[in-house]
């Protein structure tokens, strides 16, 4: 059992998921005392990829009790007060409610691809990428789909921006949430007025009661008090009514935003690889773009600068699903093999592989993927007569499989000029150490850095958020990141292999040829 003592002054960081509710607990020095978490997934109900609000709660008060019992188990008591809290959640989707907060709607997550009609309408409108997955476009597809709901809306928010107002009592979303809901102008760090204007203006929308700038959440800054956790919120996160109210609260975050704190990645001409269920990079840009690009949307950092990110729909699942079948032959097998040591064991398999893959390629679209046009996936393996076909190359191509529709959308940033001084990783691909730093190196022709924070990942960002929401020093965040957290955590940066970059790019050809079959695949099986 640890010395340390709880003492109140600790921050709490939650991050949800597409998979997994991760709970984290920092010191003031960002260190990890505990952490904890519940396993979740998403469900297909009439049409629609979503979560139950049951489950949303289930699992945090879950993830919560984890923690503490890993504090309990370290320290040899639970938390009773925390000194300030942060909510991460997956960005974008849909969260409509009534003047009574009652839900109206399904939740509709990132993951939906069925705003096409409206995606395309106001990015029209706006000369504005608004990609599918945006709280907006679900909210305007509702409007041209007549659905009933729509009379009824008093707010809309995200998943965090949700699990925040339920325990502060606050609609508010941190800058970078919000700027996967509706676009901003980060010359005023707010909703940019022209397009609210042009939205409210829309034959569909001018007549109805309620007004785009009346039911989007506040926008608040990294930083900014963000509200205290009542008593009612205390009660719903730890039902055992230890937690004492009164916890600062930061402004909620996406993903997105804890990805590029977790990775120190918030200054200009860097970058960050978020890899988990969904592939996304975020770099930070000197400029904007000189056109709209549907693969890249225009989001901003936790402090309001523009970023072009490149979000994919598809990366880890398929895999895992592959990986998850060498774990049952494992256990078929008698074998005490964990579940980590299985995941190392065929991530540094690839690495043997042939550097093309062998003529092997994976399709790991799970589901719809906006980047190359696709409303709905089929998981594929294809290989000809001549592949090679070993485990190598098997594991290779599913890793690659898992990169290359990033790789399309960040070659659009290549032809823009943009400059990146550094390029960090974090999710679940970096966890195995060395082998995702490497192939994605050579997939991106730049070296890829991966700090040692990087396993915890959203969780620890957005609760060194909380950690800066009390106390910044008068710092900005890019000098509080980089004096008082990352000066003391160590980093590992490899350069990109020529073999990686000349094996990639050969199986990129083959990969983009086999889309015609993926496109095949979803009209006809």
């Amino acid at each position: 059992m640890s010395n340390y003592v709880l003492n109140g002054s600790e921050v709490l960081g939650i991050e949800f998921g597409s998979t997994r509710i991760k709970a984290v607990l920092l010191d003031n020095s960002a260190n990890v005392l505990a952490s904890g978490g519940f396993d979740w997934e998403n469900r297909l109900e009439n049409g629609y990829w979503t979560y139950h609000i049951d489950d949303i709660w289930h699992g945090l008060q879950e993830a919560y009790k984890n923690l503490n019992n890993d504090c309990k188990e370290k320290y040899g008591s639970v938390i009773t007060k925390l000194s300030s809290i942060g909510f991460s959640a997956m960005m974008h989707g849909y969260l409509p409610f009534d003047k009574d907060d009652n839900l109206l709607a399904e939740f509709r997550t990132w993951r939906n691809t069925t705003t096409a009609q409206a995606s395309a309408k106001l990015t029209s409108l706006f000369n504005f990428n608004i990609p599918q997955r945006w709280s907006v476009a679900h909210l305007y597809q509702a409007i041209l789909n007549g659905e009933k709901h729509i009379d009824d809306i008093s707010y809309i928010t995200t998943l965090a921006g949700y699990v925040h107002y339920k325990l502060s009592g606050e609609k508010v979303v941190g800058i970078g949430e919000a700027s996967g809901m509706f676009p901003i102008d980060s010359n005023v760090n707010n909703y940019n007025e022209s397009m609210l204007q042009k939205f409210s203006s829309l034959d569909e929308v001018k007549n109805l009661n309620w007004n785009i700038k009346d039911v989007l959440p506040k926008v608040l800054l990294a930083g900014d008090n963000a509200g205290t956790l009542t008593d009612d919120g205390a009660k719903l996160l730890d039902p055992t009514g230890n937690l004492q109210s009164g916890a600062i609260m930061c402004p909620p975050e996406g993903d997105a935003g804890t990805g590029m704190v977790a990775t120190n990645s918030i200054a200009v001409r860097t970058g960050n690889i978020s890899a988990g269920t969904s592939i996304f990079s975020m770099i930070v840009l000197e400029k904007q773009l000189s056109n709209v690009y549907e693969e890249i949307d225009m989001v901003t950092t936790p402090t309001g600068k523009p970023v072009a990110m490149v979000h994919c729909n598809n990366c880890c699942t398929d895999l895992d699903y592959w990986v998850k079948l060498f774990i049952e032959y494992s256990k078929l097998s008698g074998s005490n093999l964990t579940k980590a040591q299985i995941y190392d064991l065929l991530y540094n398999e690839a690495l043997k592989g042939d550097a093309d893959c062998g003529g092997l390629i994976s399709s790991n679209y799970f589901s719809g993927e906006p980047v190359t046009g696709f409303s709905q996936g089929r998981p594929m393996f294809l290989r000809s007569e001549n592949s090679n076909f070993n485990l190598a190359n098997f594991m290779r191509t599913n890793i690659f499989s898992a990169i290359a529709t990033l790789k399309i959308g960040m070659e659009i940033l290549e032809k823009e000029n943009v400059k990146i001084d550094r390029l960090m990783g974090h999710g679940g691909l970096f966890k195995t150490e060395y082998v995702g730093q490497k192939l994605m190196a050579g997939a991106m022709k730049t070296p890829v850095s991966v700090l040692s924070t990087a396993g915890e990942g959203g969780a620890w960002g957005i609760a060194v958020l909380a950690l800066f929401a009390k106390n910044s020093f008068d710092l900005t965040l890019d000098d509080y990141l980089n004096e008082k957290i990352f000066s003391k955590f160590e980093t590992s940066t490899l350069e990109p292999d020529e073999k990686d970059i000349l094996g990639f790019e050969k199986y990129m050809m083959l990969y983009k040829k086999s889309l015609a079959v993926e496109k095949s695949a979803v009209e006809n099986i």
